[in-house]
């Protein structure tokens, strides 16, 4: 029996990386807040997509321009930013491919090119999946 892809969604905080977790298994698995830095851990859960069966991991946000938060962290997050950094860093190692989540309502931000040069340095396949782009209008 062959191992299931392991497929992290990974980005900067609150780009909608947990919603989409839950999105793809059709359940609420994973915590979601509008404060950044909720998501401290990684969560693994079986997936299938198109008859797929894969594994997915949802991480917390990477904070990768610490001293510039432009919106408040969930209380006494900061002190596990260095944590969810590392735990961020292990599924990016562990994956097979890496799906970088950003926000396409703000666009991609200074934060999500430096998260794109880290995954870049993976060497990992990278997919870019833009989040919070709902719209009555379509």
């Amino acid at each position: 029996m062959s191992r299931k892809a392991l497929v992290a969604l990974v980005g900067r905080p609150n780009v909608g990386k947990s919603t989409l977790f839950n999105r793809i298994l059709g359940q609420r698995l994973a915590v979601v807040s509008e404060v950044p830095g909720t998501t401290r851990d990684r969560l693994y859960a079986e997936a299938e997509w198109a008859g797929v069966s894969f594994l997915l991991v949802d991480t917390g946000g990477l904070e990768v321009t610490e001293g510039r938060h432009t919106q408040p962290l969930s209380e006494d997050s900061e002190q596990f930013l260095p944590l969810i950094r590392q735990q961020a860093n292990i599924a990016i190692q562990d994956a097979d491919v890496v799906v970088q989540v950003v926000d396409g309502q703000s666009g991609i931000t200074a934060a999500d090119q430096e998260v794109a040069d880290i995954l870049r340095r993976s060497q990992k396949p990278i997919i870019v999946a833009a989040n919070k782009l709902e719209s009555s209008r379509l």
